[in-house]
C-alpha cells in the first residue's frame, strides 16, 4: 500500500455541513474505506488548510478516483501528495 498526505480545505458548503453535523467527517472516512482508501491519521489544523489526512491506498488511480468523487461534491478542495518513506527514498537515490 502506498501512503499519501491529503491537505483539504472546506468550501462554504463544507463548513456549513461540519457545523451542523460534525460526525460527517467520520462518515466520509467510512466512504473512503469503501473506495479502497484507508485513513491512517487525521488532524484538524489551523492555517490555509482545515485538515491533514494521512491515508493508504493501493495505487494512484484509487486516490485519483477518491479525489474526483470528493471534489465533485463541492464541499472540499484537496491537495494530494504521494508520501515516500525516507528509507525508501534513500534506497532509490543510491
Amino acid at each position: 500500500m502506498a501512503s499519501y498526505i491529503i491537505l483539504s480545505t472546506l468550501t462554504d458548503e463544507g463548513r456549513k455541513t461540519i457545523k451542523e453535523r460534525p460526525d460527517r467527517i467520520l462518515e466520509v472516512n467510512k466512504e473512503l474505506a469503501k473506495m479502497g482508501v484507508k485513513v491512517k491519521q487525521q488532524y484538524a489544523v489551523l492555517g490555509p488548510y482545515d485538515f491533514v489526512n494521512i491515508v493508504e491506498a493501493p495505487d494512484n488511480e484509487t486516490v485519483m478516483k477518491m479525489s474526483v468523487e470528493l471534489g465533485a461534491r463541492g464541499s472540499v478542495q484537496l491537495l494530494t501528495l504521494v508520501a515516500i518513506p525516507v528509507e525508501d527514498f534513500i534506497k532509490k537515490i543510491k
